[in-house]
């Protein structure tokens, strides 16, 4: 792998770039309708590419985006954590989000990379407030969040894929992170 499209290092996971060879794993975790059932349902090739192209722009032209989660540097894609903006109502926020493959949940993966990311976002990018945006049902990415040491700031409607899609925005503030650490 190389180091430019090196982000995070865990003492399990690497954090990377997302690159062209990872859309066959990235459609893996995409297109299984139980993983994203939060979304309505898995993605078609089209919107796995757009989701692709999407957070390499955002690399491009924020400098973040979601990445490529993998085992120590080695191996496959075997999720996507990373930093955001996302529009919480009319307020744009800096938002930690993470989707694994199915075959790597209940590892403690997800909570991992989340707190990389969480931490690089309050000193890469001088967070006032770090988010994760939830669907209400996925309580599964709601414990994540907890375990990050957010909490439920609002509730709110987003409109996704033709649905209206009720979400709870976790955060957590620069002083309680500073007690964390």
């Amino acid at each position: 792998m190389s180091s430019e499209g090196l982000v995070l290092s865990t003492e399990r996971l690497t954090l990377r770039r997302m690159v062209e060879a990872d859309l066959p794993d990235l459609a893996a975790i995409l297109q299984d309708a139980r993983t994203m059932v939060a979304y309505e349902g898995p993605f078609s090739d089209a919107e796995v590419r757009a989701w692709l192209e999407r957070m390499r722009e955002r690399d491009r032209t924020d400098g973040f985006s979601m990445w490529a989660v993998q085992l120590n540097g080695i191996g496959p894609m075997i999720g996507q954590c990373g930093v955001t903006r996302q529009a919480v109502e009319q307020e744009q926020v800096i938002e930690v989000g993470y989707l694994f493959n199915r075959a790597h949940w209940h590892r403690g993966y997800a909570v991992e990379a989340a707190r990389a990311c969480r931490d690089w976002a309050f000193r890469e990018l001088d967070a006032d407030n770090v988010h994760s945006i939830v669907r209400d049902t996925n309580v599964p990415s709601m414990n994540v969040a907890i375990r990050n040491g957010m909490t439920v700031r609002r509730r709110f409607v987003k409109h996704y894929r033709g649905v209206d899609m009720p979400h709870f925005d976790f955060a957590i503030d620069r002083a309680r992170w500073e007690t964390l650490a």
